[in-house]
């Protein structure tokens, strides 16, 4: 049996806010993506809200449009979630000074970051909803202890320790012990 459309069992909801989410990404209105696609406007509205029954054509269309693989739309990236604890990474020594870096991150392009001190006493700790789509935290942990990243996984921290985890999913910051600080740099695509 041949089949233009979607199966019933499709993951529409998938679809949609992989849609959504790339839409966003790219900075387009639901009617530059739609009349870039070929499609019809309120068929992308449909698609996005989760309902609708496309096309493979359709979602190829709008993958072009959208300039993302058809994989994009039904498998979303996952989280990256990266850790390097004290001590550990590349470091390049300086021949004059008792002096070391070690990069734990670079900046990708056009991207933007806001750099913050953070102190936290504690407690239930710091639950933060999803920022801007893209968007990612890096954690340098200065003083005590502390679970930082997505809430579903949260790792512990110690002094020295980094952690990189997408900041458009929830996430959360608890202190573990007094005096506990940290350098949070929020970077943004």
């Amino acid at each position: 049996m041949e089949r233009t459309s979607m199966d019933s069992k499709a993951p529409l909801d998938v679809i949609a806010g992989s849609l959504r989410r790339e839409r966003a990404r790219a900075g387009l209105s639901l009617t530059e993506v739609a009349r870039r696609a070929g499609v019809a406007k309120s068929t992308l509205s449909q698609l996005e809200s989760g309902t609708g029954n496309p096309s493979v054509e359709t979602l190829w269309a709008l993958c072009v449009a959208l300039e993302i693989q058809f994989a994009d739309l039904l498998d979303p990236p996952r989280p990256k979630v990266q850790v390097i604890r004290a001590n550990e990474g590349p470091a390049i020594y300086s021949e004059h000074a008792d002096y070391s870096a070690t990069l734990v991150a670079s900046c990708p392009p056009k991207a933007r970051r806001d750099i913050y001190r953070i102190v936290v006493a504690p407690g239930p700790g710091r639950e933060s909803e999803p920022h801007m789509p893209g968007t990612v935290e890096h954690v340098v942990l200065s003083s005590g202890r502390a679970l930082i990243g997505p809430t579903i996984e949260p790792v512990e921290l110690h002094p020295g320790d980094y952690i990189a985890y997408p900041g458009d999913l929830p996430h959360v910051f608890k202190a573990l012990t007094k005096d506990t600080s940290a350098v949070l740099i929020s970077e943004t695509s």
